[in-house]
């Protein structure tokens, strides 16, 4: 795989599908991005790149999908694990240290591979499960919140050029995050508590906008982070729910200065 230095152009692998979002105006996000050429594939076809193999040519991995649940399953959503050779080769896709930016969705991929969450840095929820040995309730969801995301690593590359509080008004989750794991990017003014958030359990029973019954404890107000999945750079932004997000010069930025980053910082590993 090629190795670019910052300011070059890079070409970019993005991943979407499994979860509804407006194909073209997030494709605009690219399609303006200077100095980035982006190739949007859709899930399964996606996974057979995710391979060192695959991404030869490409300079970074980003994930816009929402892989391994089926949500027209009689009774809810139906996990499906990945198979054998999927895992392989994304393993072997970050032991190579190819660059990775996670976006919103994306980190409720694979609820039924542990694994996965542990590689992003935390995971969403659509229903009860065991996390890291403890049983979680399903995660909580609320959208078109208006918040300020502030930054929790001062002078971060990622955050170059962006206002100290960026707003937004987009979807905000009440899930699990792995701070043990994870160096703090971006955190929301927002109460990260129970009464704020609807049941993602509760919405894809046809029961939208309910927590009625369904108890979460206080979470985390982290948004946004880096970690070192194995060998490779990897960014998690929670904001881009829609197209008000995907229009706004600071989300664009965002996500442009995290690609430059992780291309970066492979390219230094």
């Amino acid at each position: 795989m090629p190795i670019v230095r910052y300011g070059e152009a890079l070409n970019v692998l993005v991943a979407v599908k499994g979860h509804p979002f407006d194909r073209t105006a997030f494709g605009a996000i690219f399609d303006e991005m200077e100095g980035v050429a982006a190739a949007i594939v859709d899930q399964p076809a996606a996974a057979r790149l995710m391979t060192p193999q695959g991404m030869a040519g490409f300079d970074a991995l980003v994930l816009y999908d929402m892989p391994g649940i089926d949500f027209r399953a009689a009774g809810g959503p139906r996990f499906v694990a990945p198979d054998e050779g999927f895992k392989a080769g994304f393993l072997a896709l970050l032991d190579a240290g190819v660059p990775v930016v996670a976006l919103h969705h994306a980190i409720a991929g694979w609820p039924a591979w542990p694994e996965y969450g542990e590689i992003l840095g935390g995971r969403f929820l659509y229903r009860p499960d065991t996390v890291r040995g403890t049983p979680r309730p399903d995660s909580g969801y609320r959208h078109d919140v208006a918040y300020a995301a502030e930054p929790a690593s001062i002078g971060h590359p990622i955050l170059s050029g962006l206002p100290i509080r960026i707003p937004f008004t987009d979807e905000l989750y009440l899930f699990e995050v792995f701070e043990d794991t994870v160096q703090p990017l971006l955190r929301a003014r927002h109460a990260f508590v129970r009464d704020g958030f609807y049941s993602a359990a509760q919405a894809v029973a046809g029961r939208m906008y309910s927590n009625e019954g369904w108890e979460h404890a206080p979470g985390s107000d982290l948004i946004g982070w880096t970690r070192k999945a194995r060998n490779s750079p990897l960014v998690y932004l929670q904001p881009g729910d829609g197209p008000t997000t995907y229009a706004d010069p600071n989300y664009r930025r965002l996500v442009a200065n995290a690609i430059r980053w992780a291309v970066t910082n492979r390219a230094r590993s």
